[in-house]
C-alpha cells in the first residue's frame, strides 16, 4: 500500500512538472514513460474504485494533496483532486503537455502520434485518448465559466443567455461524470461549491434546474446504454441539494421568491423542505407592539417582507404547490392557538396578508371577490 502511495506523490509531482519549463528536457522515451505512469494509475482507479479501504486511503493523499502547497511553490497541483481524477490522469498529462510550449518536437510529435496512432491501431480503451481529450476541454471550460462568468446583474435569470449557457455545461458535466461512478455528481457539486463563488454557483443551480432535458450527443444516440436518462442532471441536482441542509438554506435564502417558486414547481421533491425552511424562518420572528410589526432578534433572521413575499410568490403558483402551501399555513395557525385577529400569531397574520393582497388583486382585475380563498 505504501509503494502505491508513493507512486501517486511522484506522479503528482510528473502532473506539476508537465505544466513547467523542464519539460524542454524531455524526450520521446521520458513522455512514453509519463504516459505510461498514467495508464498505471488509471488501471488502480478501474481496479479499487469498489475497494473502500484502498480507495479511502487514495482519496486522503490526494486530498492532502490538493490542501498543500505544490512542490515548485505555485499552490495544490489542479486535476487530481479526487480519486475520480485518476480514472483520466492520462488525458490531464497530455492536455498539458500539449499547452506546454516548452515541450521540445521531438517529445511532442511522439506525444500526438500516441494521442492520434492512425486507422487499423487497436485501441483497448472503451474511449479514445482523443475523446477523453475532447471531453476534458469540455468540463474545463465549464468550470472556467462558472467561476469567472456569473456576476452580471439580471433579475431574470432563468432567461440571461449567460446564466443558461452555464446551465447547460453545468448538467452536462453532471451526466458525464454519474457514468463514471454512481456517486460521482455529489463529489464533483461538492468540490464546485467549496471552490467557486457560491452566490453565482447557487444561481446556475436554480437556472439548471430549469432547463429542458438534455439530448444526447449524435454518437450516443446509438449507444443508448453508455449514458444517462435526459434529466438525470437535474435529479442529481436536486438529490445534492436535499442530502446538504446548509446548502439548500443558503440556496433558497440567496434566490429571488419567484425563481424559488418555478423551481420547487418543476420539481416536488424541494417543495416540503423549503416549506419547513419557510416555518422555521416564521418561528424566530416576533411581534412588536411598539413598531405593530413582526421583527427578528438576531441580524440574520428572515424580515417580515421577505417571508409575506416568499409564501405569497408560493401562493400564486399553480396546484398542487399553492393547495400544499395553504394547508401548511393553515395547521401553523391552528397549532399556533388558531386566532382570527393580528398581531398574536405569525401564521394569522400572514394569512390576512395574503387574502388582503388576493382581494386587491381581484379588485384592479374588476373580479368577483368571492371566498376568502388566496
Amino acid at each position: 500500500m505504501e509503494s502505491l502511495l508513493q507512486h501517486l506523490d511522484r506522479f503528482s509531482e510528473l502532473l506539476a512538472v508537465s505544466r513547467t519549463a523542464h519539460v524542454r528536457t524531455w524526450d520521446p522515451v521520458t513522455v512514453r514513460r509519463a504516459l505510461q505512469w498514467a495508464r498505471y494509475l488509471r488501471h488502480i482507479h478501474r481496479r479499487f474504485g469498489r475497494h473502500g479501504p484502498i480507495r479511502t486511503a487514495l482519496e486522503r493523499r490526494l486530498h492532502n494533496q490538493w490542501r498543500q502547497e505544490g512542490v515548485f511553490g505555485r499552490g495544490p497541483v489542479p486535476g487530481l483532486a479526487s480519486f475520480q481524477a485518476l480514472g483520466h490522469c492520462d488525458v490531464l498529462l497530455s492536455l498539458r503537455l500539449l499547452e506546454n510550449q516548452a515541450l521540445g518536437d521531438a517529445a511532442r510529435h511522439h506525444l500526438v502520434q500516441q494521442l492520434f496512432p492512425g486507422p487499423g491501431v487497436p485501441d483497448a480503451d472503451e474511449e479514445t485518448l482523443q475523446e477523453s481529450l475532447a471531453r476534458l476541454a469540455r468540463c474545463g471550460s465549464a468550470v472556467h465559466m462558472l467561476r469567472f462568468n456569473g456576476y452580471r446583474k439580471n433579475l431574470n435569470l432563468q432567461e440571461d443567455s449567460l446564466m443558461k449557457t452555464q446551465a447547460d455545461l453545468l448538467l452536462e458535466r453532471l451526466q458525464e461524470v454519474g457514468k463514471a461512478e454512481a456517486e460521482g455528481p455529489a463529489r464533483f457539486l461538492s468540490s464546485l461549491w467549496e471552490r467557486l463563488p457560491q452566490n453565482n454557483f447557487l444561481k446556475v443551480i436554480a437556472v439548471a434546474l430549469l432547463q429542458p432535458p438534455l439530448s444526447p450527443r449524435p454518437q450516443e444516440e446509438s449507444e443508448p446504454s453508455i449514458h444517462k436518462t435526459p434529466g438525470e442532471g437535474s435529479q442529481a441536482l436536486v438529490h445534492w441539494l436535499l442530502g446538504n441542509s446548509e446548502v439548500f438554506a443558503a440556496f433558497c435564502r440567496a434566490l429571488p421568491a419567484g425563481l424559488l417558486t418555478l423551481v420547487t414547481s418543476r420539481h416536488p421533491a424541494l417543495s416540503p423542505v423549503y416549506l419547513g425552511l419557510l416555518t422555521d424562518w416564521g418561528q424566530r420572528l416576533h411581534y412588536d407592539l411598539q413598531k405593530g410589526i413582526w421583527v427578528g432578534t438576531e441580524s440574520q433572521d428572515v424580515p417580515w417582507e421577505e417571508l409575506h413575499n416568499r409564501f405569497q410568490s408560493l401562493c400564486q403558483a399553480p396546484p398542487p404547490l399553492k393547495d400544499k402551501v395553504l394547508t401548511a399555513l393553515e395547521t401553523c395557525k391552528a397549532q399556533d392557538g388558531d386566532f382570527e385577529v393580528p398581531g398574536l400569531s405569525i401564521w394569522t397574520d400572514l394569512l390576512l396578508a395574503l387574502r388582503s393582497g388576493a382581494f386587491r388583486k381581484r379588485q384592479v382585475l374588476g373580479l368577483s371577490p368571492g371566498l376568502s380563498s388566496v
